[in-house]
């Protein structure tokens, strides 16, 4: 039986479980918001919350306790300095777990853990233009025609007289015959 056996393995051993946690709480620290698996966020919390707690006592010993957990000298300046502050008057429930849905990849289930006093809000960068997965072809010259700059601007005067007169087609160019395993094309049968 698994009686007072709370602790949650995340399928790792317990030197790789201490070191998972201690640098996503670090992570919290640096970026206020995280995003993870929810058994990880949940794995996180405790710890998390144990780290504000140590961060409001804000005594020497408790400094070199979080130091001890954290392994990290400016996570923990951030925690005392930052975040321990802003949680001053709260009685516990520091941090806030936001569940997000199944990840694409093998449907596990996601989730943001935060604080709840974060200072500003976090937004996420706006998503940059996606570049294509091929080299683009170098751009063709474009024809340059001085005649046709010119008649442009008096080109709606010219348009309620006499309509213009329309280039000829440009001829298009006919796609390229492929041959594949030896079928022939719809257009060549």
């Amino acid at each position: 039986m698994r009686h007072q056996k709370k602790t949650i393995k995340l399928g790792r051993t317990a030197e790789h479980r201490k070191a998972l946690l201690s640098n996503q709480v670090c992570s919290l620290i640096e970026h206020q918001r995280i995003k993870t698996t929810l058994a990880k966020a949940k794995a996180v919390r405790p710890l998390a919350e144990r780290m504000v707690t140590l961060g409001k006592n804000g005594s020497i010993h408790a400094r070199r306790t979080a130091l001890a957990t954290l392994r990290q000298k400016n996570a923990v300046k951030k925690l005392f300095d930052d975040i321990a502050p802003r949680s001053a008057e709260r009685n516990g429930g520091y941090t806030r777990i936001v569940k997000l849905g199944q990840r694409k990849s093998d449907s596990a289930p996601m989730a943001f853990i935060e604080w709840v006093d974060m200072a500003e809000v976090v937004e996420e960068r706006p998503a940059e233009e996606k570049k294509a997965k091929r080299k683009e072809a170098e751009p063709k010259p474009q024809r340059t025609e001085p005649e046709r700059a010119e008649p442009k601007k008096e080109e709606p005067a010219a348009k309620e007289e006499k309509p213009a007169v329309a280039p000829a087609p440009v001829e298009e160019a006919k796609p390229k015959k492929r041959r594949w395993f030896s079928r022939k094309s719809s257009d060549e049968k």
